[in-house]
């Protein structure tokens, strides 16, 4: 078994997975996501997830071995931010041609390398296999070895060709790299009791700069955030922190556990979405630190944080809440998002109608049925279709999801608000609770929708112009068209008398019973008499001029 075949393997017979460990040997070789059928549109391959988790390290030269396509499609394509350099938004790639592919694109690669050192001289080197190197059998391995001996500079190889499965296999294929290459290799300058490491979070439109200030007043630092606005040299002294802080356990959950069982890192999965989750967390850190061997007074000094930006956050969010009273709210999105913006929508006064669990872990469901109910209605796939009718129907008032449904929202004419990793803005922590109210007050008291719900003037215009030229508008202005139409209406269920014959009948041979009428005319039949004798009730005046 090649040693990818084996990574892959490894990481399928994950125990820190519930919902992996509950499967027999034979469905864990299997994997844990249906694959991708060719052709399909259905999200990004492993390339893409490896690359996403990896390129928030922001001194780190991300150099891509493989077609210029692998590289455009995948460059930020994450919203991440960085406080210090940005080597990592430059895109690198080795542009393979068809003459690589043929005799080979080893020599290339190592190139490509040697320039990246020349000209930027970065403290390390991440280099992305794609499928075609893969493919033909370049060995990145050997090529990433060799540099570093020649460079004196690490060259770490990321074996994650986008055939080996899907883009969350490609997360954990990028977290087995950091484990293998990175994790352990350096110390760092010093140490402290309150040094944590942050692992799967990404820094999404700098929004752990939310939560930092609160940690850094209460003295925890971040030894390493793996990866959002990361550095090499703290991952590769991340071994060093007394505990850890699993964001996104979707992602990287590999990660975490085997720092535990490698280094005794004790972690735990929390969230800095919503206030009350923002609190638990930061309890959490205390706690781990302090049984770490941190002084107990950090106890003492969280509560006190919390206990102020609570009383600040429920204070800010407070003048929205009856604005969004009875409103409902549909959240399409995944992962750790399935549950923890739930408990952010339900503080900020929201019904959930329903939450997508497409990409969540078994964890993440019971997370979400504590929250909602044993009957909460989680989302396995929902078509585009589906959620038009939902929102068409009012089922619910604004949509929270990634950019690909936004057209969805658009086409019912309801609110959207971005809630993925492509947003604008940052909804972490206290800060990014108030936020997140303020944005979606924003979207739905815009009076875009109202104007968006009337019908388009062109479209009133032919709607007008159909009805005047329909039979009943040419009746109503012509008033002789009318008066003939009344006349020709038939008087019972019969359907054999018209009005006409009757008034004429009635007013040229003065007739004043039901039985007269008959005699006149061939309304004979038992269900006529009713019309017969409320039409001799009528003005004589009306049957004379209907007559005339």
């Amino acid at each position: 078994m090649s040693s990818l075949a084996a990574t892959v393997q490894n990481i399928f017979d994950e125990p820190g997975c519930a919902k992996n460990g509950s499967k027999s040997e034979a469905e864990r070789k299997k994997g844990c996501t249906k694959q991708l059928q060719p052709g399909s549109a259905a999200g990004g391959c492993a390339f893409d997830g490896a690359k996403v988790a990896l390129q928030p390290f922001t001194d780190v030269a991300h150099l891509v071995h493989g077609p210029i396509a692998c590289e455009g499609n995948s460059w930020d394509n994450r919203g991440a931010a960085s406080s210090g350099s940005n080597l990592w938004r430059t895109a690198f790639t080795t542009d393979l041609s068809e003459t690589d592919i043929v005799f080979g694109g080893e020599k290339r690669l190592c190139k490509a390398i040697k320039e990246i050192i020349d000209k930027c001289d970065p403290p390390a080197i991440f280099v992305y296999q794609t499928c075609i190197p893969a493919m033909i059998g370049d060995d990145i391995n050997a090529v990433c070895k060799a540099a570093s001996q020649r460079f004196a500079k690490p060259v770490i190889p990321i074996n994650s060709p986008g055939f080996v499965g899907s883009k969350n296999l490609g997360n954990k294929l990028a977290g087995e790299a950091l484990l293998d290459y990175v994790i352990g290799t350096q110390e760092p300058d010093y140490t402290t009791p309150y040094d944590i490491n942050l692992i799967g979070e990404y820094n999404l439109s700098g929004e752990l700069w939310q939560v930092k200030p609160l940690l850094d007043e209460l003295g925890i630092r971040i030894l390493s955030c793996i990866s959002g606005d990361g550095k090499y040299r703290e991952v590769a002294s991340s071994h060093r922190a007394r505990a850890a802080m699993l964001v996104c356990s979707k992602s990287m959950i590999n990660v975490a556990r085997k720092m535990e069982q490698r280094y005794g890192i004790p972690f735990f999965e929390g969230s800095f979405y919503g206030i009350q989750d923002s609190s638990e967390s930061l309890r959490q850190l205390a706690r781990l630190l302090v049984e770490r061997g941190a002084p107990a007074d950090l106890l003492d000094r969280t509560e006190a944080v919390i206990a102020r930006e609570e009383a600040w956050a429920w204070a800010a969010i407070e003048p929205y809440k009856p604005r969004f009273e009875g409103k409902k709210a549909l959240l399409i999105t995944g992962g750790v998002k399935s549950w923890s913006v739930v408990a952010a929508l339900q503080e900020a006064g929201f019904e959930l109608v329903g939450t997508s669990v497409k990409k969540s872990t078994k964890k993440d469901k019971e997370r979400i049925k504590e929250l909602m109910g044993q009957d909460a209605h989680m989302i396995e796939d929902m078509t585009p279709r589906e959620m038009y009718k939902m929102l068409k129907d009012a089922k619910a008032d604004i949509m929270l999801s990634g950019g690909k449904s936004q057209f969805v929202a658009l086409k019912a004419a309801m609110p959207w608000l971005d809630i993925n990793q492509e947003r604008c803005h940052a909804y972490m922590g206290y800060v990014g609770m108030v936020k997140l109210v303020e944005e979606i007050d924003k979207s739905l008291s815009s009076p875009m929708w109202e104007q968006l719900r009337r019908p388009a003037p062109w479209e009133a215009l032919a709607k007008a112009m159909e009805q005047m030229q329909s039979p009943v508008a040419a009746i109503a202005c012509d008033p002789a068209l009318a008066e003939t139409a009344r006349r020709a209406r038939k008087i019972c269920v019969c359907n054999t008398v018209d009005l006409g014959t009757i008034e004429d009948a009635i007013y040229a041979h003065g007739l004043r019973s039901v039985a007269a009428v008959r005699e006149h005319t061939n309304a004979v039949g038992g269900c006529c008499q009713r019309r017969i004798e409320g039409i001799l009730v009528s003005e004589p005046s009306a049957m004379r001029q209907a007559a005339e």
